[in-house]
């Protein structure tokens, strides 16, 4: 459906990367072209970055009828070597076979045969492997109907304006990146393509490519407002800048805002399972907190937003019991686009909620604080404790830029809490700082200094790693 939508652009540019673009013929024909080289294989694997090829080999896929699996390329050869093992018998298309794929196009003869899209919209469309930054990779199936739903409850089609693009430099094998891609064609807006992330480079190409709209993780944004000397970043193009898929420290979002000040912010939270953003912070939410007297508007700053059309987001404490505006809990959303399925096995509950495993809360305006993964609570002396809350704190240090809190294993209290930041300063003195803000219970017992912190290429903490090496150092 989207494909066929967008292939009434005709000759429009609809994607580019590397100084090349298709245009919405040119990506039908050649998706067409690929369906006939997939047919008879079980799946498609995608073992690249972002190329001309990917939306290709997308819709390629969606015409054979059979699923799209983008692997992260980045991974070592034994973990790409047990992932390639799951599915035998799928076409493999590795950076030296992409070429190939753009320079086939159906001919006259071959279009009496073409492909159209499957009817299915239970089939399986994409399958999306999860960081797997606490254990194996699991493979988080989304069907049709899934990514139907997401793209046509938040995008309008054919509703960008003329010349509108969207910088894409998030990883194609992030979910982020998939629905990216589709909402972007869906709304008309042409695809520039980032194959790999530089700062500089990607502020020289949204001038170059006098780009409207993109989309950023953490990591990449903090690193764009740190290469800006001034407070404008000089992109008077860009209109809308969205961020996600990690906790945002506070102080990038505001800096932002000072070196976009014609740009609006968007922050967006979902997952993988969830076919991509459940809720959002809108840019007309983010000048409102920014400008607020009210300390209960501005710390919205610090939230994902509220639910998007055709999702409910629910928090449930302990005993799984809904709770009151305000409280922590456990996130759970329903909706539509709600996959929340592995492989065959479905971890929707009976009336259609899928547990996030990250704890929330919800104001009483709806916007919705994550406090980060149920995983990651620390429990000290029989008291919980959110590592996201003392973070905040330690980030808001003059001479502290990031900060990762950890409960490393005490026989006396249960878990310590070691918080390891970038930055420079004086250990007591940071303690005192938090001491200050928040109770004792909460002070971190050790501060530890590094330059930076281990993450995913999507910016996400990897606390695993963290504490493997803070049990060895702080046992």
């Amino acid at each position: 459906m989207i494909l066929e939508m967008v292939a009434s652009g005709g000759d429009r540019p609809v994607v580019t990367a590397n100084g090349r673009s298709l245009t919405a013929s040119d990506l039908l024909a050649r998706a067409r072209a690929a369906a006939h080289r997939f047919r008879g294989r079980p799946a498609v694997l995608y073992l690249s970055p972002s190329h001309l090829a990917y939306p290709v080999a997308l819709f390629g896929a969606a015409l054979a009828g059979i699923p799209f699996i983008p692997l992260n390329y980045r991974l070592g050869e034994h973990q790409l070597a047990r992932l390639l093992a799951r599915h035998p018998g799928a076409f493999v298309l590795r950076p030296a076979d992409l070429d190939a794929l753009l320079s086939v196009e159906e001919d006259a003869e071959g279009g009496a045969d073409a492909p159209e899209l499957a009817q299915d919209q239970d089939a399986v469309a994409v399958v999306l492997y999860t960081s797997g930054t606490t254990a194996e990779p699991k493979a988080a199936l989304l069907r049709h109907r899934h990514l139907l739903a997401y793209v046509l409850n938040t995008q309008e089609f054919a509703s960008a304006e003329e010349g509108d693009a969207a910088l894409v430099a998030v990883p194609p094998y992030h979910v982020a990146g998939l629905m990216n891609l589709l909402t972007n064609l869906y709304s008309g807006r042409r695809l520039v393509y980032l194959s790999a992330f530089d700062a500089g480079e990607w502020l020289e190409t949204a001038r170059r490519e006098q780009v409207t709209h993109a989309l950023v993780v953490p990591t990449m944004l903090a690193r764009i407002v740190a290469e800006v000397p001034v407070d404008d970043a000089g992109t008077p193009t860009l209109r809308s800048l969205a961020y996600g898929g990690a906790r945002t420290p506070r102080p990038v979002v505001e800096r932002a805002l000072q070196v976009f000040p014609g740009t609006g912010f968007v922050n967006a939270y979902g997952l993988t399972e969830t076919a991509s953003s459940v809720a959002v912070l809108g840019p007309d939410d983010h000048r409102e907190a920014l400008a607020a007297s009210d300390p209960a508007v501005r710390d919205r700053l610090g939230s994902v937003g509220r639910a998007l059309p055709g999702v409910e987001i629910e928090i449930r404490d302990d005993d799984g019991k809904p709770a009151r505006a305000g409280e922590t809990g456990l996130v759970f959303v329903r909706g539509e686009q709600i996959s929340g399925e592995y492989g065959g096995r479905s971890a929707l509950d009976a009336d259609g909620w899928f547990p996030t495993r990250d704890r929330g809360r919800l104001d009483a305006d709806g916007y919705l604080f994550i406090e980060g993964r149920a995983d990651d609570t620390i429990i000290r002396g029989g008291e919980n404790i959110a590592p996201a809350e003392i973070e905040d704190v330690l980030v808001a240090h003059p001479g502290i830029v990031e900060a990762a809190v950890i409960g490393v294993p005490d026989p006396e209290w249960g878990q310590r809490i070691v918080a390891v930041v970038v930055g420079e300063g004086d250990p007591a003195e940071v303690r005192q700082w938090v001491k200050e803000r928040l109770r004792t219970s909460k002070t971190p017992d050790a501060i530890v200094f590094r330059a930076e912190l281990p993450k995913t290429e999507t910016g996400k903490l990897l606390r695993r790693t963290l504490l493997a090496e803070l049990e060895t150092t702080h046992a």
